[in-house]
């Protein structure tokens, strides 16, 4: 299968530019909002099959783009670990005790078999042809910080996160040997990308990157890329963005808002993706213009994969998603 992404990707091809967007499928469509209003509980919505089906459709149905993200969140890892997840309104996630009995490949792929059944769906839809599937986790550094902090650090976390050095190495490797079998599962039913997400990578500092970034992310890119599947990662925030490709080795790096895309150039070789600022969408047309042709313009001679540096805001109009989308397939 040969597409646009694949071409970035795999082929380093500089004159395509292909476009999604996280969170693309969700919070900002009437379409997600009517289901969401019938449906409050997330992770059940997230198990449901036919609805995270449709979800994930919704913004290949309105918008030309490169690929679907499936419809998910990287929380449903601890939920099929038997951590309880709940989300709360104008919060975000709240979790209860780890747990840290022993729990059977089998009983957490029975948890998560909706999300992989979902997959499968989206994988046989007319829409996706010729387009990519995009399966996901947490790394595992980020789903420590949630599955011990309880809730989203925000700005930083307290310095007693790492009194319990025991408990954190047995979650790490309790992560490690799930995290494979969710990647595995994505990949077996029709995933044919795989994104990392490691949103609180900005909070460490660089002297404890090596154990809690660089090691275990490595191990899962490493796994992904025996599958023959390319990798994507998204450090958020991370101090050292080439130090990080040269230690994780990824296939494609996805960049934050907050980061000078001129030095990313400079810095780094692999394909890389995304960058523009999600509130560049609440602006107007021409400043939207503007910074998406300046992104266009930087990586206009590098294999580079047009995104948001952070996910679709809820309140973004999606006409202006629409006029991007756009933008980026007439350049």
């Amino acid at each position: 299968m040969t597409t646009p992404i694949y071409e970035c990707l795999i082929n380093k091809n500089t004159s395509i530019k292909p476009i999604w967007f996280m969170r693309q499928a969700g919070r900002y469509l009437p379409e997600f909002k009517k289901i969401r209003k019938l449906n409050p509980d997330f992770i059940k919505l997230c198990l449901d099959t036919n609805l995270s089906n449709e979800i994930t459709l919704q913004p290949l149905r309105r918008f030309d783009l490169s690929a679907a993200i499936i419809f998910s969140d990287i929380l449903m890892v601890p939920y099929g670990l038997k951590q309880q997840v709940n989300f709360k309104k104008d919060f975000g996630p709240l979790l209860g005790e780890i747990n840290l009995e022993e729990i059977s490949e089998a009983e957490f792929i029975e948890k998560l078999k909706p999300i992989y059944n979902c997959i499968n769906k989206v994988k046989s839809n007319y829409l996706i042809k010729n387009k990519n599937l995009i399966g996901f986790i947490g790394a595992p550094w980020t789903l420590l910080v949630y599955m011990i902090n309880k809730k989203s650090p925000k700005k930083n976390i307290d310095s007693s996160f790492f009194n319990n050095k025991k408990l954190i190495d047995k979650v790490l490797e309790k992560l490690e040997k799930f995290l494979i079998i969710h990647i595995e599962n994505q990949i077996d039913n029709g995933a044919d990308i795989i994104q990392i997400f490691d949103s609180w990578a900005g909070l460490l500092d660089r002297k404890d990157l090596p154990k809690y970034i660089y090691e275990p992310t490595l191990k899962l890119v490493n796994f992904i890329k025996s599958k023959k599947i390319p990798v994507i990662c998204f450090p958020r925030e991370i101090k050292n963005y080439r130090e990080y490709v040269e230690n994780v080795k990824p296939d494609a790096i996805s960049i934050d808002y907050k980061i000078d895309p001129n030095i990313i150039k400079k810095e780094i070789k692999i394909p890389i993706q995304g960058g523009l600022d999600p509130k560049v969408l609440l602006s107007d047309k021409e400043n939207l213009k503007k910074e998406a042709l300046k992104y266009l313009d930087i990586f206009k001679d590098h294999p580079y994969i047009f995104n948001l540096g952070h996910g679709v805001l809820p309140e973004t109009n999606p006409m202006m998603i629409d006029y991007l989308v756009k933008i980026v397939n007439d350049y």
